[in-house]
């Protein structure tokens, strides 16, 4: 889009700074509109901070209210009790579709919160805006969402299932997840899905693989939680959702909270980053920032280190004093890595400040990787 035009947006429809924002949002960094929306939304009252050695960091203070939709985060498990043994026991009636390893983490991001306001997984509707706009539409307004989140299904599951008015959802090992209500079935346009998230359509990219060897149909429809997700593997302590993040920050007195994702172990740049961070917040007048140190928990490339590994570092790493354990929540965010730039990047933000953050310290490259048949950046 020209920057001609985007002045003639701007200005002539006077677009609010939460507009201005949206538009900010859908576009690289780096490109000439994006520079220039920040400028206007500067002029307008909205803080657009990037700071950092080198360029090599971006902290960008979060304009909308926390959570990110500025409503709060819906958690989608059903309470315990009674109402949880009735849809249990309803659950045991109904058709179901077995999940895969991958589509149980994206079934904890929603359970939690992670993804609010989406409240199961993305109908056409939803899906369509998610991969042309990196938003969705919604009642209180656009709300960032620039990765999809969706089940597919084969042509088989399809007929068996597009009758049903609810479908229930199994883990790997067979026990009943969630119940999908009033479900939608529509085409899975992988080569579109590929092209528009990721910039390419090859198929050896990590999670592109994964869209590939899936269903030729997505279903839609709002997800009950029946359980807790859990994995026990000694982990699950650090697998705090949003809400419980939230209690966190009240019990250590914070006056604002920053977070650093990793898919691997903390380096000396990241220490040098989360330590700036807090240096910088705290010259802006905050008493207690607090840092969370946020590892992907989900599925990750085969070269990327395991999580156990990257935890013990971590742990390591607050036992030495590099990071001050008084004012660091290490914690693992359940979504897996997709692997599409600057794309998911916007989803890592969108879903931190769901948990109560208000500025995302951004890496060198934190969700990209090398192009399969090149060995190049993508």
């Amino acid at each position: 889009l020209p920057q001609k035009i985007a002045v003639e947006i701007f200005w002539h429809l006077q677009l609010t700074p939460k507009d201005v924002m949206a538009f900010v949002s859908a576009f690289p960094c780096g490109s000439g509109v994006a520079r220039f929306a920040s400028s206007v939304a500067s002029r307008r009252g909205v803080a657009v901070a990037r700071r950092g050695p080198a360029r090599l960091a971006a902290t960008v203070r979060a304009v909308a209210a926390s959570p990110a939709t500025g409503a709060p985060v819906k958690e989608l498990l059903v309470p315990a009790g009674p109402q949880r043994e009735a849809a249990i026991a309803e659950a045991a009636t109904l058709p179901s579709v077995t999940l895969t390893e991958l589509d149980m983490q994206w079934v904890h991001v929603l359970a939690e919160g992670w993804a609010s306001p989406l409240a199961g997984f993305m109908r056409e509707e939803e899906y369509v805006q998610t991969l042309h706009f990196n938003s969705i539409r919604t009642e209180n307004g656009i709300v960032n969402q620039s990765v999809p989140i969706t089940l597919a299904v084969t042509d088989e599951q399809k007929k068996e299932l597009e009758s049903a008015d609810a479908i229930a959802l199994k883990a790997p090992d067979g026990s009943t997840v969630a119940i999908l209500r009033s479900p939608s079935f529509y085409v899975h346009n992988k080569e579109e899905r590929c092209a528009r998230t990721f910039g390419m359509v090859d198929k050896r990219h990590p999670y592109a693989a994964s869209i590939y060897e899936s269903g030729d149909w997505l279903v839609g429809g709002d997800i009950e939680v029946l359980q807790e997700i859990k994995y026990n593997d000694g982990l699950d302590e650090y697998r705090l959702s949003p809400a419980q993040l939230q209690e966190e920050y009240k019990k250590r007195g914070a006056d604002t909270v920053f977070v650093f994702q990793l898919r691997n172990p903390i380096h000396n740049g990241h220490a040098l980053l989360m330590q700036s961070c807090r240096e910088q917040l705290i010259e802006r007048g905050y008493k207690n920032p607090i840092l969370v140190v946020h590892q992907i928990g989900g599925k990750v490339k085969g070269d990327d280190i395991p999580l156990q590994q990257r935890i013990q570092q971590n742990l390591r790493v607050l036992e030495e004093g590099v990071l001050d354990p008084k004012t660091t929540i290490l914690g693992i965010f359940p979504s897996p890595m997709v692997y599409a730039g600057p794309t998911e990047v916007q989803w890592h933000a969108k879903a931190r400040m769901n948990a109560g953050c208000k500025y995302y310290i951004v890496g060198r490259d934190p969700a990209g990787m090398k192009h399969p048949a090149t060995d190049e950046d993508l």
